[in-house]
């Protein structure tokens, strides 16, 4: 089986590389994101649990790095049957700070990224009748934050981008998962005064993207909500 996941070099991208890995024998796994050391790190933890895999250095905010990309990864594997869209940023800044450009940069990583990842790939899997396509929201997709008009205008587009491509492939064999996950012990929080144990750890993340993957072909896990025990911080 075929795995393709954007934002893969570290946290939730690179927790569900090695749970896939883990969890299928022989799996490929074709990592995408900008720092190429990052991926090779996680590269050779995945082949040490005995998946194949592809490092593809790319900027997902650059359409035509995206195709290159997506050639690359067809070429050799073909269509995948494990799309994940996970790629995204975060910049704290209020409404009186941000500017257009700051907001658009915001649109274009946490949004209009997966909406190209997934017309790159979308068209082959739809060919093959099968293939699971998840988006890594966030519960900025479902409330608001200050400081956060980017951030959380992103992923309330990506939350409704996901239903929709449901809505136009459900008939075709193709499974879409929205993960919407609270806060999470990645390199988002270095630095933040919160204890560890207070957020909820990637792996449980990947685990459930996993688990979705997992269903018969007869059920989608649609969407699902995941917060740490003590709640949202």
């Amino acid at each position: 089986m075929t795995v393709v996941i954007t934002g893969a070099s570290q946290g939730i991208g690179r927790a569900i590389a090695l749970a896939f890995s883990d969890a299928y024998d022989n799996a490929k796994v074709a990592l995408v994101a900008r720092t190429v050391d990052k991926l090779e790190a996680v590269a050779d933890a995945c082949q040490e649990r005995g998946a194949s895999t592809m490092v593809c250095p790319a900027d997902v905010t650059n359409d035509d790095a995206v195709s290159i990309m997506a050639e690359r990864v067809v070429d050799m594997w073909g269509a995948p049957d494990v799309l994940i869209n996970n790629a995204g940023a975060f910049t704290y800044a209020p409404l009186d700070e941000l500017t257009a450009d700051g907001f658009r940069a915001q649109i274009d990583v946490n949004l209009t990224s997966a909406f190209v990842v997934t017309k790159a790939f979308l068209p082959l899997m739809r060919d093959a009748g099968a293939g699971h396509v998840f988006y890594t929201a966030s519960v900025a997709s479902i409330q608001a934050y200050p400081g956060n008009a980017g951030y959380c205008a992103g992923k309330h587009g990506l939350r409704g981008l996901a239903r929709v491509v449901r809505e136009e492939t459900k008939n075709e064999g193709i499974r879409v998962t929205t993960v919407i996950p609270g806060a999470t012990l990645t390199p988002t929080w270095d630095g933040a005064d919160i204890e560890a144990e207070r957020l909820m750890p990637a792996s449980d993340i990947a685990e459930t993207v996993v688990q979705a993957y997992k269903l018969s072909d007869r059920t989608v896990m649609e969407e699902v909500l995941l917060r740490p025990q003590k709640g949202d911080v």
